[in-house]
């Protein structure tokens, strides 16, 4: 039985986040990914959490930004604002559920750097008064770019997330498959791997601004959906990369890397695992659970067919009304009930079942309103002193 990792429920940021994902790679579990695009899978992500015991991530993309936004909405800053406005009700509701919520945006290509700009400003107006970031983490995905350009980008923009001590994710190497509009199915199989000495190109230049990153590194990952045996993937390249890097590091210990999965379709249990053993301490998932949440209402209405077919008459009654059938709240809890027991099978798949046991506020307890200002004094001083870490962090004090 796993020690309970010693942080707080609801959004954990900061120190806290660190010390979560830590707890994860020295106990060997990962903490699932689950992309989200309305305030009914975030929920469904939540409840899964709590009700098998473990911290979750909930992550919006791109696209699932623009979504929550609301699609008729085309202004260039519709993406950045649904992200916000997702990261508002997580926030308000995570505290109810008792378990860690990480906040994280998804794949950033160079071309959406502006949407990643955009919540970076948010995060920054949210510290300036809270004193804490409003994302627990963000990804920057320039693995399309030379490596020397998705390092430098990189650096430059750490350099601006450890004043709020946010995580930063990158990718070197490159997922296959197609996701969110972005299509790799035709790519060299070649740079589907990542090599040692670019994970520790990326360790060294991030090492250098902070710790709180970690490394998407491809070991023939695909997005989508595909038969297990269909893709060749490769999860015992992650330990030679942490073998590499603890050779260069001179350190005893065995994992120095925090290391993402990507594109986990297609993989085999024991794949999983062993990315796991290795070091990864995040996995995302989003294929299985769109579907999960279809079938979720596809079997409601194929039970329910025809209580569906009309506002009154069914086959109780020509007058008999069918409004507890369509009305969105019954149908789209079976959706959100069939996520949540997909949600809970990768929980299980990447054993961070029962590592943190929920704590769910008593009834009446949990606060109506989070959105209580910091205190200025406070706040300043919390910027001030995460500036004066990362400048000592820099000359290696």
């Amino acid at each position: 039985m796993v020690t309970a990792c010693d942080v707080p429920p609801g959004v954990v940021t900061g120190d806290n986040l660190l010390k979560l994902l830590k707890h994860a790679k020295d106990n060997g579990y990962a903490i699932p990914a689950f992309n989200c695009t309305t305030t009914s899978t975030c929920n469904a992500v939540m409840e899964a959490g709590k009700k098998l015991n473990s911290p979750v991530m909930i992550q919006v993309s791109n696209g699932g930004g623009c979504y929550f936004a609301g699609k008729s909405t085309k202004d260039p800053n519709a993406a950045a604002a649904g992200a916000v406005s997702m990261a508002l009700h997580v926030r308000q509701m995570a505290p109810y559920y008792g378990i860690p919520v990480v906040l994280h945006s998804d794949h950033c290509a160079k071309k959406l750097l502006p949407w990643f700009d955009g919540m970076l400003e948010a995060d920054e107006a949210y510290f300036k008064q809270y004193g804490e970031p409003l994302y627990s983490s963000h990804m920057l995905d320039l693995s399309e770019e030379p490596d020397e350009e998705n390092i430098a980008i990189c650096v430059k923009y750490f350099e601006r997330l450890v004043k709020m001590k946010i995580w930063l994710e990158m990718e070197i190497g490159i997922t296959g498959g197609e996701e969110d509009g972005v299509n790799n199915e035709d790519i060299d199989p070649e740079k589907l791997y990542t090599t040692p000495e670019q994970v520790w190109s990326v360790y060294e230049a991030l090492s250098k601004i902070g710790d709180m990153f970690s490394i998407a590194a491809a070991f023939g990952n695909v997005h989508g959906v595909y038969k297990p045996g269909n893709v060749s993937l490769q999860p015992e390249r992650l330990g030679k990369h942490q073998t590499y890097a603890k050779e260069k590091l001179g350190t005893d210990e065995e994992k120095p890397i925090y290391l993402v999965m990507h594109g986990g379709s297609g993989s085999t249990d024991e794949e999983i695992a062993t990315a796991v053993k290795n070091g990864v301490v995040k996995m995302n998932i989003d294929t299985d659970t769109q579907w999960a949440y279809w079938d979720g209402l596809r079997a409601f209405e194929a039970d329910k067919h025809d209580y569906l077919q009309g506002q009154i008459g069914n086959p109780t009654g020509a007058d008999k009304p069918n409004k507890k059938f369509y009305d969105p709240r019954v149908w789209l809890r079976k959706a959100e009930e069939a996520m949540v027991d997909r949600c809970s099978v990768s929980i299980e798949k990447l054993n961070a079942k029962d590592s943190y046991p929920a704590k769910v506020p008593e009834a009446g307890t949990a606060p109506i309103y989070n959105f209580k200002p910091a205190n200025p004094v406070a706040a300043a001083a919390s910027q001030g002193m995460n500036a004066i870490k990362g400048a000592m962090h820099k000359v290696g004090l």
